[in-house]
């Protein structure tokens, strides 16, 4: 919480009292006898003082929980009153991160209480507060608490252009949070903000994408878009510089990736025999990969049939399954979103409804083009049809009308007759009426 604020800084509501005052209050709590020599004079160096309590806020974690906020709090506002806070705030935070070891169940969010106060202290726009934050960070991956950081990743991108933080700061809260996100089981999360990591390195320059530093995330990138269960598409992985920097570091993972990303099983299969044993040596998990590979070339293989049905024969011949596996894999492939259709069991074929690309380039366009010919030859043959039977429609409703008109016609004649005759006897009717 805040209140008003003194020379610029902001203040804790409840204290009140000189910065002596409070500063030696503080020294006899933590016993820094260090801070309580330099009170004792008459001169005193404000920043000296805040030196050797800071140095000593680490006792902060052996004080009774009741009395915890109250004194964290405490040392915050007097760090605050300093003109330099920034070079006190790191080492401080860093020791609020440790739990206070009397309190076993609620120590965590004392701890999490007392460094967000920090965080919320600071102006908004104050650059320091990338730093407060990464500590944050630590402190919740540090306890499983990824629930609380969840809250705060929608406004992370915003925060850090406020804040203007350095490349390298930006990079560790990135990749902090994709720890903490895999830690968590959030992998989509985790994978999310390794690439915003891998985004920080400057494209334009050489020696930064092609680091240690770039290559190792670079590295982790693509292990974890290969064997996740979810992953399947690779375009933003692949246009990422320090990615592409891999064939040159790291040749046999880029062409790995390459086969992941627009090629099938069999170059996959190519790819085992020619680097026999290397994907245990990595510690990559084969049966995962091989059965990734062929919802992928089940995919591919969709994309590119034109008629949009496919046998069963050619699936199986593509994934290198039995026939009679051909239906489980269609249900796999549906659920992992790659493409859309159903199954004739009848007819023995996969008809295809929608399907997504792997890839979009030359070979793609192709395919596209060569389907909307099918497409328009399909349309020209059915609209050709329709045509016939518009004009078969019209004459048969021709000849429907002539008859019709046939019809009435002979029926007015026959009708005209039979109301003369009837006109007659009505005469002859009222003549003998009028007789009688």
């Amino acid at each position: 919480m805040t209140a008003t604020k003194n020379n610029g800084q902001p203040q804790l509501l409840f204290v009140d009292g000189t910065f002596e005052e409070l500063a030696r209050e503080m020294a006899e709590y933590l016993k820094a006898e260090e801070a309580a020599q330099l009170l004792s004079k008459d001169k005193v160096s404000k920043e000296d003082v805040l030196a050797k309590l800071v140095a000593a806020s680490a006792g902060l974690s052996t004080v009774p929980e009741k009395e915890y906020t109250a004194a964290s709090n405490l040392m915050i506002h007097l760090v605050l009153q300093s003109a330099d806070s920034k070079k006190y705030l790191q080492t401080l935070c860093a020791n609020l991160a440790k739990v206070p070891v009397n309190s076993s169940i609620h120590g965590p969010g004392l701890s999490l209480n007392a460094l967000t106060t920090v965080f919320n202290l600071l102006a908004p726009e104050d650059g320091i507060r990338a730093r407060i934050f990464l500590e944050i960070i630590k402190f919740l991956r540090a306890h499983g608490m990824f629930d609380s950081l969840r809250l705060y990743l929608d406004k992370l991108g915003d925060w850090l252009e406020s804040w203007d933080a350095s490349e390298e700061i930006e990079r560790m809260i990135y990749e902090n949070v994709a720890e903490a996100a895999l830690e968590a089981g959030e992998e989509s999360i985790s994978y999310d903000f390794i690439l915003k990591a891998l985004r920080t390195f400057d494209a334009d320059e050489k020696d930064e994408i092609t680091s240690e530093e770039a290559q190792r995330l670079s590295l982790r990138a693509v292990k974890m878009a290969i064997l996740s269960n979810t992953y399947f598409l690779f375009h933003d992985l692949r246009v990422i510089p320090s990615v592409q920097a891999l064939s040159d570091s790291h040749p046999v993972y880029s062409q790995l990736l390459d086969i992941f990303a627009e090629q099938d099983l069999e170059d996959y299969n190519d790819f085992n025999e020619e680097h026999e044993g290397w994907v245990e040596q990595q510690k990559l998990d084969h049966e995962k990969l091989h059965r990734k590979m062929r919802l992928l070339t089940f995919a591919s293989l969709a994309a590119a049939t034109p008629s949009r049905e496919i046998e069963y024969a050619k699936i199986a011949k593509a994934l290198q399954i039995p026939q009679e596996h051909v239906e489980m894999w269609a249900i796999d492939v549906i659920r992992a979103g790659l493409v859309e259709g159903k199954l004739s069991q009848q007819r023995g074929m996969f008809l295809v409804h929608k399907v997504t690309y792997r890839v979009f380039g030359q070979k793609q366009y192709q395919e596209l083009s060569t389907r909307v010919d099918h497409w328009r030859t399909t349309l020209q043959n059915v609209l050709g049809v329709l045509r016939q039977e518009q004009a078969n429609a019209k004459t048969q409703k021709e000849r429907e009308i002539q008859e019709l008109e046939r019809k009435l016609n002979n029926a007015g004649i026959s009708g005209g007759q039979g109301g003369g005759n009837r006109r007659q006897q009505n005469q002859q009717r009222e003549r003998t009426d009028n007789d009688d």
